[in-house]
């Protein structure tokens, strides 16, 4: 299981170093992403909230400064989005269960839901829905629910409380190095846009302890 981001850099982008990625494909977050990753993955997050104060009444207007324009919708939108999700792959057969439009990286503690039973993760829709759901002890991910022989991955309930500590532990330390990052690039925008990606992430500010695995999650 990997925290991803679904990737899409706009052309001519120089606000600040990023990486060359695929269209539309996902950059596992971590730790250990190199600098220019980093930027790649703070930009793809900027882009996903730099929407036109026209289109949402409560934004106040864009600052003219490009790079304060460009963070705007990132500092000032109640609700944040991130493209992506949680990527689950089994080893054994190489199925992939992907994030699809449905379900954004900020929405990864639903998954506690599927954990506990009290709910269920979908994916998108056509051409693709997929669904994670518990049955008894087992967690099933289902590829293509519209297709009856879609690939599965089943995993114990265990096993799934086990690759999601996981992926806290990778999303605390990309948010940590985002942090130092940001410091180091965006110094003016550090306390602000540290705090926003935190929300985007779900994950309390550098500095704040972590909520222990297992209490509730708002």
């Amino acid at each position: 299981m990997q925290p991803v981001l679904e990737m899409n850099t706009p052309d001519g982008f120089d606000l600040w170093p990023v990486a060359e990625t695929e269209r539309f494909s996902f950059l596992p977050l971590s730790g250990e992403l190199s600098p220019a990753e980093i930027g790649t993955a703070l930009m793809r997050i900027a882009a996903c909230n730099d929407v036109d104060p026209a289109d949402d009444g409560d934004l106040p207007p864009r600052p003219a400064e490009p790079l304060s324009g460009f963070l705007h919708g990132l500092l000032n939108l109640d609700n944040l989005y991130a493209a992506g999700g949680l990527r689950v792959t089994d080893i054994a057969t190489g199925i992939t269960f992907s994030p699809g439009c449905c379900d954004g990286l900020e929405d990864w503690h639903d998954w506690y839901q599927v954990l506990d039973g009290s709910g269920i993760v979908g994916y998108g829709h056509d051409p693709q829905p997929s669904l994670a759901e518990r049955h008894g002890d087992t967690i099933r991910l289902t590829v293509d629910t519209d297709r009856n022989d879609s690939p599965v991955i089943e995993l114990s309930v265990t096993e799934l409380g086990q690759l999601l500590a996981s992926t806290e532990h990778d999303l605390t330390e990309f948010l940590a190095a985002l942090a130092d990052w940001i410091s180091e690039h965006l110094p003016d925008h550090s306390v602000p846009l540290t705090a926003a990606l935190a929300r985007v992430l779900a994950l309390p500010a550098p500095g704040i302890p972590p909520t222990p695995l297992g209490t509730e999650r708002t």
